[in-house]
């Protein structure tokens, strides 16, 4: 039987599993279909794959068999997440998360890609690989085609579908038969010999490279660019920074034990992305009140020369200037009640003296003498004599 534009032949009810009803095709590998599907129990859509020929011979169902129990362990935000799998009418099929938007293919397609968000990308994939290796799961197959890029920058890595546990003696695979996308194969995948994660390395370092160059590093027939990574490390641009150029040097490595791991890459990866993040200064805030405030880099380079700032006024002692504002405030205090003690006439009276030593003291200013102390003239009453003392203290004070 055959899953093809028909859906579902055969199907409970038409659906898959009896709850996967499938719509667009949204791949298509050597053995398998990926469509898009609706989860009619729960109403979410999802990306459901089946195996294309029911007749498959045993390697193929045990290799699809084998990438449902190997993505069902692994959960990491840059893997593509099983939810469900199963078999339906003697077809077996494996029910994914959805992940909108188009394969790294796709975007390498349109030209290459900036330093920045490759390294971003790049650090991603690593992390997932790094995972992956921890709980023994080798890839086999990193290549752009098998990369997600969901919304909000989202990476995802797909199609475990010939990944190979680590210590597994189950081979699915024909003997002497190298498995994989040859322009992305290590070389020791060429040989034939042993698969290790610094398989996965190498091929990762490769797509970076494509990423950067929108070119893959060994082009053409299938026999040639395999053959070719066994004599030959890939060309790298003149134009790549130092940085860059000594990872994917270590990462293309043609011997195994020459590459980092996918954990170390994943680290200078992120090195690599940090690098172009703007730099930022601390300086302190405006208001005086002992807080900073973080500014970018281009704050301090862009900004306009300013002149230098005039001479600070010397500040008055903190001690002195608040004993001058307290005297004044008990002055006036005092100098208040005594005035609401006289009558109207001794008022009249004390304002007009008042007038005459202010009149006194600004011509004293004026000419640059001392003031003596307040001269009151002969014949003021004696209760007024300590209101104008007063007054001319605080007028004193203030001048």
């Amino acid at each position: 039987m055959t899953l093809g534009e028909e859906q579902v032949e055969g199907a409970v009810d038409g659906l898959v599993g009896g709850r996967y009803r499938l719509g667009e095709r949204l791949g298509r590998g050597g053995a398998a279909d990926v469509h898009r599907a609706t989860d009619e129990v729960l109403g979410r859509d999802v990306a459901v794959k089946t195996l294309r020929d029911a007749t498959a011979d045993s390697r193929d169902r045990a290799r699809f068999d084998g990438e449902a129990r190997l993505l069902a362990r692994l959960t990491h935000p840059s893997l593509v997440t099983v939810l469900d799998a199963g078999v339906d009418d003697d077809v077996p099929f494996l029910v994914m998360e959805l992940v909108e938007g188009p394969t790294l293919a796709d975007r390498v397609a349109a030209g290459p890609m900036a330093p920045r968000p490759t390294a971003e990308l790049g650090a991603a994939l690593a992390d997932a690989l790094a995972y992956a290796h921890a709980r023994e799961v080798v890839h086999r197959d990193v290549k752009p085609a098998n990369v997600l890029l969901g919304v909000g920058d989202r990476v995802k890595l797909a199609d475990f579908g010939i990944a190979r546990l680590l210590g597994d003696s189950a081979r699915h695979t024909a003997t002497g038969t190298t498995i994989g996308t040859a322009a992305y194969l290590a070389p020791e995948q060429v040989r034939g010999h042993d698969v290790t994660p610094a398989c996965d390395v190498y091929s990762l370092g490769l797509l970076l490279l494509e990423c950067l160059t929108a070119e893959r590093a060994f082009p053409g027939p299938v026999t040639e660019s395999a053959l070719a990574r066994l004599h030959r490390a890939p060309d790298l641009p003149d134009d790549l920074d130092a940085e860059w150029r000594s990872l994917l040097a270590a990462m293309t490595a043609l011997e195994p034990g020459e590459r980092p791991s996918a954990e170390d890459a994943a680290t200078r990866l992120h090195v690599l992305a940090d690098d172009h993040e703007p730099e930022t200064v601390v300086r302190p805030a405006d208001d005086g009140a002992g807080t900073t405030a973080v500014l970018p880099q281009d704050w301090v380079t862009e900004q306009p020369e300013q002149p230098d700032p005039a001479p600070a006024r010397p500040a008055r002692a903190p001690d002195a200037g608040y004993a001058a504002g307290e005297r004044a405030d008990v002055v006036v205090a005092r100098t208040g009640e005594r005035w609401r003690g006289l009558s109207w006439t001794t008022r009249l009276v004390v304002a007009a003296l008042a007038a005459l030593l202010v009149i006194a003291v600004l011509v004293i200013a004026l000419r640059g003498a001392d003031d003596p102390g307040p001269a009151l003239p002969e014949g003021v009453p004696a209760d007024l004599q300590g209101p104008l003392a007063d007054l001319h203290s605080a007028v004193g004070s203030g001048a």
